[in-house]
């Protein structure tokens, strides 16, 4: 469930994109995707890991 809701708060932040019009407000839509973007690859990688069985990042765990 968490990878969807990710999704669709990625959904939401595309579309308060074009809402926007100063630069202050850009750079800190474009700084909060970055960070739902990073949580989504981790949270892929993690379940990646568990359904593979590899640690594929090699940080000493699986999952």
């Amino acid at each position: 469930m968490g990878l969807f809701w990710d999704l669709i708060q990625q959904d939401q932040i595309e579309n308060q994109k074009v809402k926007s019009a100063s630069l202050e407000e850009r750079v800190e839509l474009l700084e909060n995707e970055l960070v739902a973007t990073r949580k989504l690859l981790m949270d892929t990688l993690h379940v990646l890991e568990k359904h593979v069985g590899q640690d594929i990042d090699k940080d000493g765990k699986i999952g």
